[in-house]
C-alpha cells in the first residue's frame, strides 16, 4: 500500500505523507522504498516533501530522510521540506537537520524557493 501521495506542479514533484505517526518499522521501510522510487523513477529535478499530516516520526524515519537527502544530492535533485509541525521541527533543529535540509513553512514557499536566485544568479 502506498504511503505517499504525489502530484506535480510544473516541473516540481510534491509528495505528501499520509501517516500522522511514522513509527512502525514496516511502514518506515515502505516509505524509504517509496522515497527511493521517487528519485529513481522520475526525471524531475525538484522535489517537495510535505509533512502536513505528520505529528510524530521515529528516529528510524529521520534516518530514511537523511538517506533520501543524500541520494537526491548525489543525482542533482533539489529537495525542500515543508509543513513540519513543531514537535518534528524541534527534533530536526536538535539534530541540526535544519542545516541539512531546506525547510519552508508551507508548500507555496517551497515551490517559490526553487525559482529564487542567489546573490549573483
Amino acid at each position: 500500500m502506498a504511503t505517499l501521495l504525489t502530484r506535480t506542479e510544473g516541473d516540481i514533484l510534491i509528495a505528501y505523507f499520509q501517516d500522522v505517526r511514522i513509527i512502525d518499522e514496516t511502514r518506515i521501510q515502505s516509505l524509504g522504498q517509496e522515497l527511493n522510487d521517487l528519485v529513481s523513477n522520475s526525471d524531475t529535478k525538484k522535489i517537495v516533501l510535505n509533512f502536513r499530516n505528520v505529528s510524530f516520526m521515529s528516529s528510524a524515519m529521520i534516518g530514511k530522510l537523511i538517506q533520501f537527502g543524500k541520494k537526491c544530492k548525489s543525482i542533482d535533485v533539489h529537495l525542500r521540506l515543508c509543513n513540519i509541525n513543531d514537535n518534528v521541527e524541534e527534533v530536526f533543529t536538535l539534530m541540526k537537520l535544519d542545516k541539512v535540509f531546506k525547510i519552508d513553512n508551507d508548500e507555496e514557499k517551497s515551490i517559490a524557493g526553487f525559482s529564487k536566485k542567489g546573490w549573483f544568479g
